[in-house]
């Protein structure tokens, strides 16, 4: 067996320093540790909001009316479907002895988009009413009767 020599023993450890960790600024803004900075004579900065806490409205902004600026920047009411078209929809429809619902599913919409249109609530759109014209063989959008 081989002898060992222990030789000159070294110490190969670098020193640990611990370091505390920083505060966080929820805790910065305590009161309680402003004050204790306070005290103890560091530093502390201090910001003015404006208007901070008050429940004051601005003297200097005009007073607008809410409802007044909504109408303003919305339309009033939407295009709905001309009585024109519903007529033409109901004679189609009645014409080839289709029902709202039979009409709806030819289509691939659901019934109560048929009903809709025939009643004029709906508000038009150019791909169902295309479906329509392509089924019922009616012309059904642009100039109708003109």
């Amino acid at each position: 067996m081989p002898s060992r020599n222990p030789g000159v023993l070294t110490q190969d450890w670098e020193p640990v320093v611990l370091h505390k960790s920083k505060p966080k600024a929820q805790d910065l803004r305590d009161p309680k540790a402003v004050n204790r900075a306070l005290r103890s004579g560091a530093a502390v900065q201090t910001i003015k909001k404006f208007d901070a806490g008050a429940n004051k409205k601005a003297t200097t902004a005009p007073v607008v009316n809410v409802r007044k600026l909504e109408e303003g920047t919305e339309p009033a009411a939407l295009n709905r479907v001309a009585p024109e078209v519903r007529l033409a929809i109901q004679k189609a429809r009645l014409a080839k002895n289709l029902s709202q619902g039979d009409l709806a599913k030819q289509i691939n919409e659901r019934p109560q988009v048929v009903q809709e249109y025939e009643n004029g609530k709906a508000v038009p759109n150019q791909a169902v009413l295309a479906k329509m014209e392509r089924v019922l063989g009616v012309k059904l959008r642009g100039k109708i009767g003109k």
